[in-house]
């Protein structure tokens, strides 16, 4: 799976390269394409050019293209594709597409088509109704309406991020047309397809949901309603963002940054101008990010949450974590933190040499940028585009690494499991 996101990277690299993917003559430096095909592929949305101005019209195709990939997954595009061909899949195929996605159960080839078909459903819907708006209210041609809607529902529901405006949607700050489909776009592409399918069947029977869903859920409202209050109170007199605007559009840009934070990448107010502890709070929402199997980053909702549960249980002395008369296993617990540490630490060491590589980026603006990238979030205070080629390519590694790395390593551990027949002394060393 690494080997096939590396690989989708490369090709788009090189086709961003050509001279039909810019506007202006000649071809894009090697690092603005690298970095733009990595911000694709990876659903990530951080830029290191304007994006509407500096790429033609193939290359904002070919954006979309990258981010549709992305999104649905290499390795499970390349599962159903051969499933659509060759009419059966293997346990090989059965297995890579399962590793990416993981773990959707049940026959997987059913599962990918409609994992497919929610997708483009999804995005036609928001497609629909952005053209409208874009064609009625704003006087666009219709076919540059669809066209713009398009793009923008493909990039909300893969959580890309990228826009064919300077100011993301900022223009379009007190719009509920346009930012209440799109924050709903990167919701639905955000919850997970295994959490999605489970709610549609089960509904109305909350008491039989999965231990995942459950987590999934709660936890997506929890930080929803504690990003949105902490958004609405910190930013609502802030004359940078939310300070000139009316009651009823705060409440909208509120909403809609605090779902963006999930990995959406769109911003409706300028970042940059934010308080200190909007930002603070912003780093945490995205360094949790959205669901499993799904097209958010971060380390998932479902890996905090378990954390949360192993503390509690270890506050109270409890032999086992429990969660709704559920016993974890110990090899997701250790799962879980695997991820979680790892997560801390490529943050921490991202932030380090971003700070190292540069001149004068103060350090809350440097823990932004790194966190946005690893957790391919694509929200940015403005100082990418500023960063030198080297500080450019540790976050195109962290997007790579956030894409891949952290699902890769959870599979791995969970392929490598084993039982042995014997057990080593027991010790206890000092903790805390």
């Amino acid at each position: 799976m690494p080997l096939a996101f590396l690989g989708a990277i490369g090709i788009g690299t090189v086709l961003m390269m050509l001279p039909a993917a810019r506007a202006e003559p000649g071809h894009a430096p090697f690092v603005t394409a690298l970095f733009t095909a990595t911000s694709a592929v990876c659903v990530t949305g951080l830029a290191v050019v304007d994006t509407p101005t500096y790429w033609s019209g193939f290359g904002l195709v070919l954006l979309t293209v990258l981010s549709q990939i992305g999104g649905f997954g290499i390795m499970t595009l390349a599962t159903l594709l051969s499933l659509l061909v060759s009419r059966r899949l293997g346990l090989r195929g059965r297995l890579m597409a399962q590793a990416e996605s993981a773990g959707l159960g049940g026959n997987i080839g059913g599962v990918l088509i409609r994992v497919a078909l929610v997708m483009l459903v999804s995005e036609a819907l928001i497609s629909v109704v952005l053209t409208f708006r874009f064609w009625l209210t704003y006087d666009y041609p219709f076919g540059r309406a669809v066209w713009e809607a398009v793009f923008h529902a493909v990039q909300a529901f893969n959580n890309a991020g990228f826009a064919l405006y300077p100011d993301s949607l900022v223009r379009f700050v007190g719009d509920w047309w346009i930012c209440v489909p799109l924050a709903l776009g990167v919701l639905a592409g955000s919850i997970g397809f295994p959490v999605m399918f489970e709610l549609a069947r089960e509904w109305r029977t909350p008491g039989s949901w999965s231990t995942h869903t459950r987590l999934t859920v709660w936890g997506t409202v929890l930080f929803s309603v504690t990003g949105f209050l902490v958004f609405l109170s910190f930013e609502w007199s802030n004359p940078g963002t939310l300070g000139p605007l009316g009651a009823s559009t705060k409440v909208l840009a509120a909403f809609t940054q605090d779902v963006m934070t999930r990995s959406g990448g769109f911003n409706s107010v300028n970042l940059g101008n934010m308080n200190t502890e909007t930002i603070a709070v912003t780093n945490g929402l995205m360094f949790i990010g959205g669901s499993s199997a799904s097209t958010a980053g971060g380390i998932k909702i479902t890996t905090f949450l378990l954390l949360a549960f192993v503390i509690w249980a270890e506050l109270r002395g409890e032999p086992d974590v429990v969660i709704r008369k559920r016993r974890i296993a110990e090899e997701t617990q250790r799962q879980a933190i695997t991820v979680a540490l790892l997560g801390v630490a490529l943050v921490a060491s991202g932030t380090l040499a971003l700070i190292a590589l540069t001149d004068g980026v103060p350090f809350d603006r440097a823990l932004f940028e790194v966190t946005s990238a690893f957790a391919t979030v694509g929200l940015s205070t403005g100082i990418t585009p500023n960063l030198p080629p080297s500080a450019q390519l540790v976050l195109v590694l962290l997007m790579y690494v956030g894409r891949v790395g952290t699902i890769a390593v959870g599979t791995a551990i969970a392929l490598n499991t084993r039982r042995r027949l014997y057990r080593y002394p027991e010790e206890r060393p000092l903790v805390g």
